[in-house]
């Protein structure tokens, strides 16, 4: 029986790079937003809000990653993946921290999870281009 077992998790220069590509390419649109990268385990490991970001998206920004490292995938796909259960829609857009609206993407490495990183400030389309600036900063695979 194996008691432990390894685990990949995003470094925290990584993160880093990450979450300043991020907010870089927002500056480039003309956008303020906050940005967090979470580990696998949907802990944070970096973050950044932009001066004029609103400060009611900081939380937003971290639960997207949070969303998107703890379940693998997009935080917009969310609706498509409860579609036609009820229940699970109503349960799961229940839960703190989840987010089901777009922004939050998986940070992957030859696809493996390590991680999440979470846009929040502007509209859905522009946070997730911001999230992939961020992914591509660091050779991660991007996901739609």
């Amino acid at each position: 029986m194996k008691v432990a077992v390894p685990q990949s998790t995003v470094s925290w220069e990584a993160a880093h790079a990450a979450v300043a590509a991020a907010v870089r390419h927002a500056e480039s649109l003309g956008l303020r937003v906050n940005v967090g990268v979470a580990d696998a385990a949907g802990n944070l490991v970096a973050f950044l809000r932009m001066p004029g970001a609103f400060p009611q998206s900081i939380d937003i920004a971290i639960d997207k990653a949070y969303t998107a490292a703890g379940f693998g995938f997009p935080t917009g796909q969310w609706m498509d993946v409860v579609a036609g259960n009820e229940g699970m829609k109503l349960g799961f857009s229940a839960r703190p921290r989840l987010v089901v609206f777009g922004g939050g993407l998986p940070i992957r490495v030859a696809g493996e999870l390590i991680g999440g990183i979470g846009v929040s400030g502007a509209s859905e389309e522009q946070d997730g281009a911001c999230a992939r600036a961020g992914l591509a900063a660091i050779g991660a695979d991007i996901q739609e």
